[in-house]
Order: C-alpha cells, then sequence, then structure tokens
C-alpha cells in the first residue's frame, strides 16, 4: 500500500495526540492527589479559601479534591482519618484536637484568642510549637495554618435603657442561651451569665417569647437566623474569637521535595489569609446592617471580662492540662 503524504500526516497526528494524551495521564498519576474532607458547605469562607487558594498554588504537583457537606469522611473522624492514611486534609477545630490532646481544650476557653491577628500570632510564636509537634508525633497529623471563623457575642432581647452590659456583674440574672455541652455552659458561668442550654432550633421563640434573655453567636448567625427581629442589642463581648486548623497528613509531607512542602504550607497559609480577609470584612458590614435594623452595638469593658474569664478557667479542673506558662505568653502575644 502506497503511503501518501496526506496519509502520513494524519497518522502522525494521531500518534502525536496518542503519546500526549498518554503524557497527560502520566502527569496526572505522578501528581499527589490531596482530598479535603469537611462538614462544611461549599459557600463556607473556608471551602472558598481552599478551592479558590490554595488548589490552584499547588497544581504543579497536587490534585486538590474537596469534598463537602461530610460527603467523604463523616464529620468528627476527619483527624482519625488523615491519621490512618485514608485521607489526606481536613479543616480541624480545636475542640476535635481536645479530644485527642486535653491541652488543646486552652484554644477553646474564653477570652484566650482576643483577635484574628492574635490567632495568626500565637499560631507562629514558640509557645504553639510543642502543640504541634505532639500532633505531628502522636497523630500523624501536621497543622499548617489557622483559619479565623469569627468572634462570638452576647445579643440581648432587652434594650440597654434596661440593661447596659459593661462587666460580668451585668449579666447577673441573665438567662443566656448557650450550647448544651459542660465546656459552653461553664464559659456562660464565667461569663457572669445564667447560661441556659436550649436547641438552637427554639432560640428565636423563645428569645421572642422571653423564655431566655439572650444568646451568644457570631454575627453572621445573628443575621442569618434573624434574630435581630426579635433582639434590641449586642454586646460586643468578644468572648470567644473561633478558630480552624488546616490539617495535612505528615505521611504525605514527608513524601513532598522541600520545594513542594514550602509550597503547600504557604498555600495554606494564603488561603486562611484570604478566608480570614473575606470573614472580618462580612463581620464589618454586619455591624452596620444591624445598627440600620434598629440595634444598639456597643463594646463592653473587655478586660473586666477577660479577666473574670480567665480567673474562672484558671482555678477550675479545665485548666489542669493546659502547659505551664502558657496562658501567659500568649496574653503577652495581644499587647
Amino acid at each position: 500500500m502506497k503511503l501518501t503524504r496526506r496519509g502520513f500526516s494524519v497518522g502522525a497526528l494521531a500518534l502525536s495526540c496518542m503519546i500526549s494524551s498518554a503524557s497527560g495521564i502520566a502527569l496526572a498519576q505522578d501528581k499527589v492527589k490531596l482530598r479535603m474532607s469537611t462538614p462544611a458547605s461549599e459557600t463556607d469562607q473556608r471551602s472558598v479559601a481552599l478551592a479558590e487558594v490554595f488548589g490552584p498554588e499547588v497544581s504543579e504537583f497536587a490534585i486538590y479534591e474537596p469534598h463537602y457537606n461530610a460527603s467523604l469522611i463523616a464529620q468528627g473522624s476527619e483527624l482519625e482519618s488523615i491519621a490512618t492514611g485514608d485521607l489526606e486534609m481536613s479543616i480541624a477545630s480545636a475542640q476535635e484536637l481536645a479530644t485527642f490532646f486535653p491541652e488543646f481544650s486552652i484554644f477553646t476557653a474564653g477570652y484566650v484568642h482576643q483577635s484574628a491577628e492574635h490567632q495568626v500570632a500565637v499560631f507562629n510564636d514558640a509557645v504553639m510549637d510543642p502543640f504541634k509537634q505532639k500532633v505531628e508525633d502522636e497523630l500523624g497529623v501536621k497543622l499548617l495554618a489557622v483559619m479565623y471563623l469569627g468572634k462570638r457575642h452576647v445579643n440581648l432581647r432587652f434594650p440597654r435603657s434596661e440593661k447596659d452590659v459593661k462587666t460580668p456583674e451585668d449579666l447577673a440574672g441573665v438567662n443566656l442561651r448557650m450550647p448544651g455541652t459542660d465546656a459552653w455552659q461553664f464559659l456562660g458561668r464565667a461569663l457572669g451569665a445564667n447560661p441556659t442550654p436550649m436547641a438552637f432550633t427554639e432560640v428565636y421563640t423563645a428569645l421572642q417569647t422571653g423564655s431566655v434573655d439572650g444568646q451568644d453567636n457570631p454575627l453572621p448567625t445573628v443575621v442569618d437566623a434573624k434574630f435581630y427581629e426579635v433582639t434590641k442589642q449586642v454586646a460586643l463581648t468578644q468572648h470567644l474569637v473561633d478558630l480552624n486548623y488546616i490539617a495535612f497528613s505528615k505521611a504525605v509531607w514527608d513524601e513532598l521535595s522541600e520545594e513542594q512542602q514550602k509550597a503547600v504550607e504557604k498555600a495554606a497559609v494564603d488561603a486562611a489569609e484570604s478566608a480570614r480577609e473575606a470573614q472580618l470584612k462580612k463581620e464589618e458590614e454586619l455591624v452596620a446592617f444591624l445598627e440600620e435594623q434598629g440595634l444598639e452595638l456597643y463594646e463592653p469593658d473587655l478586660e473586666a471580662f477577660r479577666s473574670h474569664v480567665q480567673k474562672a478557667y484558671l482555678e477550675s479542673d479545665l485548666a489542669a492540662s493546659w502547659p505551664d506558662g502558657a496562658l501567659d505568653r500568649i496574653n503577652e502575644l495581644a499587647k
């Protein structure tokens, strides 16, 4: 059979495509797959930041594969799955880590972290090194960056003319709905209130009828749950500056080159910063929105609250596992 120029060209093109396709498959196979499981939704600020910042920054050598709404790993099982090699990444809370390492409860206590910037300073300070090292050594999880979730405040149904909250003493006798766990109820008492456990779905009606005097949550929750319709004020107590950590498999980390490790860490830090900026902007916008709805928002005596709450923790069994000097160093970093 005579081979024509056209036939040669078509054949060469087909062969080229086959080689290119095979090369593409080989390259894809050479990349590290990073599955990230989270109970958060696709539109959550943390999810968005990881998808839009982390994924693209590591795309040269890794395939970022997010799984939302606990669709891959059951909520609360992510760290164990990383430890057993069944998952590469997750967004872990200090509360989750405290179930493995009680000393992490220091980061779940009231007034330990004082701002988004303070969270970053603490995470990058030597005071955090033994915490990180223990998680790596005993769980096989590397904490790459800290993500800001928001500040919790006291939201009350009566106006300031009836109850102006400036110090913990002003919350005496106030029935404040808080989550029902022992840790949350302790924080409510430390704030000076009478904490009332109640399902979140019942809070709106309870505020409306006066079954509770108030509730504590970040401003986005006050807006999303429409609590502003049945409340009159928000004392910006900032009693808990909540956080998550970007958790990464230490086994996968150890297989990466030094250059790739630096890229992964930078991508995590950049993603955390992006989410932080978005959340801070959202909170600022919500202050204006709530004031437009007629609510009074004001800052009480934060030092009075901080000293009162920290004293309550230090005098309780909850602080027994905290490393000596850790709280003092954390407080110094806020100055």
